[in-house]
């Protein structure tokens, strides 16, 4: 199971935006690829993706170092490498890089190459990935963290706010918690379009309509779920992803988009205490700027018996955050991307870590996705029982939910699916 080749194309993801393509080939011919998403709400702390920066090719966004950096330095260290051994091509991999954020190869390259490692070491395993990289325990299916309202970076519009989601967390079933989403996602589109709101989809696939205030949102997502006959919050339940970094300046939050005001970390810890109150919101994630250590930690305080507070930007699925984040209860849940970090190993450690805390964790996508549905084995492999990967439209996203379904299918009645949030 030695690796013979390792080779990378510059492809584009989903936003037309240039990402790579890598491709691990076996001595006996088996052969797999992995390509490489990229976010547009970034930590500020993330491992860094290389770029060209060549104004005259994808207006400085090209990755052809990166493939450079593929099929010449990382391609000669794993030449002859057993692909089984995940930690140890990892290692290989961040030892070749030498830099602390990933920033010679990038973790655009790094990445890729990692996850088609996983990919090819499953099928010359011949088990799924899911199996191969979580064992015969991985049979938790996901509860998905559905997008269905886009504003902040994601959408060109009025709100201030992120991410606003529905978890269908009363369902029986993946396929059952995907039809409901997915009937409440096309009962949403038909309210907007009732009252003459846009239609058109933001980068995960939400819809991005003007509206009048934040608030507005999940007032026609309540709305939206009844009209698809479920129940709020007993069956499907809503979440929040406000990208607060987004809009934090000047030790302040500024609520431009809406007009909603400047607001200190104490008033919008308030601001999501009444929005606890009016709606059926189990789950928080960045509400308050990456480096406001102090605000997280006593919003936690505040609010964490009530929701799931989940840290994205400030931990950057890093363990050293997260270790200081568990030491000072900033948070009681991480969200999880493999891309932040830059290693499958590196990933697997941080939820792991969050595991012995006692902590929840939610394995995420990007922004700027790929069809590849790697992010699907992976959050069976892991366990955690939740998943984001957009919404109900856009095939780069369906990808990962077909799959999951596949995943279901595949294991039968052994499947497992609950809600995760339950006490």
């Amino acid at each position: 199971m030695d690796i013979a080749s390792v080779g990378a194309l510059e492809i584009l993801d989903s936003r037309g935006t240039p990402t790579l393509k890598v491709t691990v080939c076996l001595h006996d011919g088996t052969k797999a690829s992995a390509t490489v998403p990229s976010g547009a709400s970034t930590g500020e702390h993330e491992a860094v993706e290389l770029r060209d920066h060549d104004k005259n090719r994808y207006g400085g966004k090209g990755v052809l170092k990166a493939v450079a950096a593929v099929n010449t330095t990382i391609a000669a260290r794993l030449a002859g490498m057993d692909v089984t051994r995940q930690e140890e091509v990892d290692r290989v991999l961040i030892e070749a890089d030498d830099t602390p954020n990933k920033s010679r190869l990038g973790a655009n390259a790094i990445l890729g190459t990692s996850m088609a490692v996983a990919r090819v070491a499953a099928m010359a395993r011949r088990v799924p990935l899911y199996q191969y990289l979580g064992g015969m325990e991985a049979v938790r299916l996901p509860v998905p963290m559905m997008n269905i309202l886009n504003g902040g970076k994601h959408a060109d519009n009025s709100l201030d706010f992120q991410e606003f989601m529905i978890m269908p967390v009363g369902a029986p079933s993946f396929a059952e918690a995907l039809r409901w989403g997915v009937e409440t996602f096309h009962a949403l589109k038909s309210i907007l379009h009732a009252r003459g709101y846009s239609t058109a989809v933001g980068d995960e696939g939400g819809f991005a309509p003007n509206l009048k205030h934040n608030r507005e949102a999940p007032d026609l997502i309540m709305q939206a779920i009844t009209a698809a006959g479920y129940q709020p919050g007993r069956q499907i339940a809503l979440a929040l992803d406000p990208a607060a970094s987004s809009f934090y300046r000047e030790n302040k939050y500024h609520l431009d988009k809406s007009g909603e005001g400047v607001k200190t970390s104490d008033e919008m810890c308030q601001l999501y205490a009444a929005w606890l109150d009016q709606y059926p919101i189990v789950s928080l994630e960045d509400g308050l700027d990456e480096n406001d250590w102090d605000g997280f930690k006593a919003q936690t305080a505040a609010l964490g018996h009530r929701v799931q507070i989940v840290g994205d930007d400030i931990y950057v699925t890093n363990t050293r955050f997260i270790a200081r984040g568990i030491r000072e209860h900033s948070t009681n849940a991480v969200l999880i991307k493999l891309n932040q970090i830059g290693t499958v190993t590196e990933t697997i450690e941080a939820v792991r870590m969050c595991k012995q805390a006692g902590w929840k964790w939610i394995i995420s996508h990007r922004s700027g996705e790929t069809e590849d549905a790697f992010l699907a084995d992976f959050a069976v492999a892991m366990g955690g029982g939740q998943i984001k990967t957009g919404s109900a439209c856009r095939s780069e996203r369906i990808a990962k939910y077909n799959r999951l379904l596949e995943i279901e299918a595949e294991l039968g009645s052994a499947a497992e699916f609950r809600n995760p949030l339950a006490v």
